[in-house]
Parts: C-alpha cells; structure tokens; sequence
C-alpha cells in the first residue's frame, strides 16, 4: 500500500475514528492527534507491510496513542490506569473496531462531531479548518491549498479550536433536541462555505476548486444520512449538486471562464443534476427554506435549454422569496440580475443603484460588475467600462479579472 492508499482510507473513515476515540476517551482534541498518529505510522509502515484490515490498524493504532496520551499526563495517571487495565474497555474497543470498519454504518458519532467541529464558541475560519480537517479527512496541506493560506495558519486555526472546545467544556453528544435544529444552521453554513469557496474560488488563479466543492458534496450527503427529516440539509444538498452539474461546462481547456450564456450544456452532468432535483424534491416536501430556494432557482437554470428560454419570471419570484426568508444584499443583487433578463436592464439599474447609495456590499467587485453590465445594455459605454474596470481592480481572483478586463476593453 502507498501513500494514495492510506490517504484513500482516511479520507472515507477518519471521521468514524476520530468520533469513536472522542467517545471513549472523552477528550476531542487528544482523539484528533492521536488518529493524526496512526495516519503517520502507516505512511511509512503499510508500504512495507500493508494491514489485512487497514481500519482495523488504525483504530487500533490510535487507541494505543491515545492511551499514551492519556499517560504522560500527570493528572489524568488514575484515568489512564482505568482506561489501560479496565478489561470492560478493551472488550468495548474491541467492539468499536468491529463497528468502525461497517462500511454501511453512520451513526450519531459523526452528527456529534459535525456538531462539535461547527460549535458556535469557534470562529468561522476555525469551524470550516476543523470541520475539513476532522470530518472531511484532509490534512492540513490540502486545507491550505483549498483556501490559499499558509500551512501554519491553518494548523494553529486547528490547535486554538481544539483548545477553545476544551476550554469550554463542549461535550461530546448531540445539543438538545430543542437547540439541535439552531446549531444545524451553523453546520449548513460551514458547509455551504466550504462549497462556494470551491465552486467560485475568492482569490488565486483558478475559477473553481472542484476538490473543494465535492469534498462539501460529501459532507452533505453523510449530514442528509443522518438528518432524513430536515428540509434545509436536502436543500443544501440540491443546491451543491445543481450547482456543481454546471463545472465541466464552466471553464476552457486553459482553465478560462466561461459565462452561462456561452456553455455547452451538453456538457452539464446530468447525474448530478438528477441528483439535485432528487434532493429537492425531499426539501419541498415542508416548504423551503434559504438553501432550498437557492436550489430551486438552480434547478430552473438546470432544466432550462438555454438563457433565452430560461423562465425568468419564476428566478425573480424565487429571488423575492428568498430575500423575505434571508434578506442580503447579495441576494438582492442575484434579484437584479433575474430582473434584467425578466424585465429589462433600467428596472434592475435601479435595484443596484439603491444598494450603491445604501452601500450595502462596499468593496465588492460584484455590485460595479453587475452595473457595467447593466449599463452596457442601456448603451451608456463610457460608464459601463469604468464600472467594469473598477470591478477588475476590486476582484481577487484572477480568471474572473481577466474577463473584466476584456469586457471592458470591447467597449472601447
């Protein structure tokens, strides 16, 4: 076995070790760095001699540095000789081997560690680093790369978070039912995160980071396995996958932007689209919610032929919906944009003009985006260029600056 192996099996398991450990030994942070250590062990050990079960070895593994652990800590000495001789515990560890490597098994263990890695005592940053590192399975390379900082920056978000739950004394369970559906939120957002960093990266020379948006498309799916009943998690998930149906049509051979009206959407998946409309089906069934409505109007873009054929009135009546739901001046941008397609540019013009003079998104390339745009249409050029050229000096990422650019550069 080599390293694409080991990390193979982390990936799918680590959040079942990570929550196994954490329940028995009642310390997350001590169950992340020991799980962290048999991952270690096996990169130089399973290329010389690979396991007969490779999630077996590890939990195995990170039990015994776990035990370890609990060992050199002077305080904890009682503890650790419980834990150690206790044949009650090794029989109980024994049993959770057996379950961890059930491929079919998704218990509450992995809801309580999405739970705890979202828990509202962290910071945003610290919830997304954490919840990649120990649900998602990446290392801290991989999280780095995903959202263009430096490795120690996300190791020291992880080591504060994992301080800060144990400081606070975060248990390791499920909240209540009667605050489990208000913590679900901050799970959806972390989740919901992690997807638009990788379905329009913020900063860096890629339009998307497609590694990035299916590793949020998993996490939702295994957060739907446990959460059957709730709406807003199969509206998360319709809107992943209808958005990511749109990738492979997204972006040129050199990696270039391509805009909804130019796609081949011949080349949208298809499966993903299924998928998506699969998942709102089961998020209609309460009524929508905010994810549920982004998903709708995705699926509208989805099932449409074309931008011209695309029925914008139902995009504006969804982005009206979703602006009384969760109001944003993102949201009202979105509807400017459905209004320019449904009614004309002049009405939208408006719209955007309102929230330049509320300077509800200040500093954001996408309001001067949307206005050059909008004024293109209106054929006032001069002014539409400079919007577009304030938009590219305002925009990070470089695949999008580029087309700014030459949007701008046609106008001359």
């Amino acid at each position: 076995m080599g390293t694409a192996d080991v990390e193979a099996v982390w990936r799918i398991e680590s959040a079942r070790i990570v929550a196994a450990l954490t329940r028995f030994t009642g310390d997350f942070g001590l169950a992340e760095d020991a799980a962290q250590e048999a991952v270690a062990e096996a990169l130089v050990s399973w290329p010389l001699a690979a396991p007969a079960n490779p999630v077996g070895w590890l939990m195995a593994t990170a039990r015994r540095r776990a035990i370890d652990a609990l060992r050199r800590r002077t305080a904890l000495q009682d503890r650790y000789a419980l834990l150690a001789t206790d044949p009650a515990f090794d029989s109980a560890v024994d049993s959770m081997v057996d379950e961890v490597i059930d491929p079919d098994r998704i218990d509450d263990d992995i809801l309580a560690l999405m739970f705890i890695s979202c828990h509202p005592v962290l910071s945003p940053e610290a919830r997304v680093a954490l919840t990649l590192r120990v649900v998602g399975g990446l290392s801290s390379e991989e999280i780095a790369r995903a959202f263009l900082v430096p490795v120690p920056t996300v190791q020291a978000r992880i080591t504060r978070a994992k301080k800060t739950i144990a400081a606070a004394g975060v248990p390791f369970e499920l909240p209540p039912a009667g605050e489990r559906r208000e913590r679900l939120g901050g799970v959806l957002s972390v989740l919901y995160v992690i997807f638009t960093e990788g379905s329009t990266a913020t900063s860096g020379d890629r339009l998307l980071r497609p590694d990035v948006a299916y590793e949020a498309i998993r996490l939702a799916r295994t957060l739907a396995a446990l959460q059957p009943d709730e709406p807003e998690v199969h509206g998360l998930l319709a809107l992943c996958e209808l958005t990511a149906a749109r990738f492979p049509a997204r972006t040129g051979p050199d990696g270039s932007p391509i805009l909804l009206e130019d796609q081949d959407r011949r080349r949208w998946d298809f499966s993903a689209i299924r998928r998506g409309l699969g998942a709102l089906a089961k998020a209609s069934a309460r009524g929508l919610g905010p994810y549920g409505l982004q998903a709708a109007i995705a699926a509208t873009h989805a099932s449409a032929p074309s931008v011209e054929a695309t029925d914008w009135d139902r995009i504006v009546v969804l982005y009206e919906a979703l602006g009384r739901v969760a109001p944003s001046p993102v949201v009202e941008l979105n509807r400017a944009v459905a209004v320019a397609m449904a009614s004309g540019p002049a009405q939208a013009l408006a719209i955007v003009d309102e929230l330049i003079a509320l300077d509800r998104l200040p500093g954001s390339h996408l309001v001067p985006t949307v206005r050059g745009e909008l004024l293109a249409r209106l054929g006032r050029r001069p002014e539409a260029r400079a919007e577009l050229e304030l938009a590219a000096r305002l925009c990070a990422n470089q695949r999008e600056r580029s087309v700014l650019l030459r949007k701008a550069a046609a106008l001359d």
